[in-house]
């Protein structure tokens, strides 16, 4: 039996897909192969504790920032522990944060992890409730049970981290 259908129309169908699945095949291999890097994995305390993830890879960090462990140097440097039922992550940012952005608040931090284990984000980003909150971000919030509710901020008398007048 062979592999050729007889019909000569069924024949030039069969050498068109033939021809057509390596050049498809193709294009989306170099597509996967460009946005490898352009990808930003979404990822919680006690996620990269269990992940294998490599100094230097960019990621977004998500959870609540702990109450008490806020430092802020110059108006700018900043350190804080982002936290979730699981595990903490010492988070290092140099850069302005919005009014938003406090203790027992969430915050999603993009940013790579150093040698030592610390994330040094290149951006915060900061909201006011879950209302606002990626379907990513909320998702894991409710699996580790640490989800607020709808518009429920924990504590209402968290001060504010100070903003450098000016730039």
């Amino acid at each position: 039996m062979s592999f050729w259908p007889k019909s000569h129309k069924a024949r030039r169908r069969l050498t068109i897909v033939l021809a057509a699945a390596p050049v498809l095949a193709l294009a989306v291999g170099l597509t996967l192969y460009g946005l490898r890097e352009n990808i930003s994995l979404f990822l919680t305390p006690g996620q990269v504790a269990e992940a294998p993830l490599r100094p230097g890879k960019t990621f977004q960090l998500g959870g609540m920032v702990e109450v008490g462990s806020l430092k802020v140097a110059d108006g700018r440097n900043m350190t804080f522990r982002v936290v979730d039922n699981q595990a903490g992550m010492t988070v290092i940012y140099d850069g302005e944060v919005t009014s938003l952005f406090r203790e027992g608040q969430g915050v999603v931090a993009e940013g790579s992890l150093r040698d030592d284990g610390v994330f040094v984000a290149k951006r915060v980003l900061a909201k006011h409730d879950e209302k606002y909150m990626p379907r990513e971000v909320s998702k894991a919030l409710k699996e580790q049970g640490e989800w607020r509710g709808e518009g429920q901020r924990p504590d209402h008398d968290m001060p504010k981290v100070p903003r450098q007048q000016g730039s």
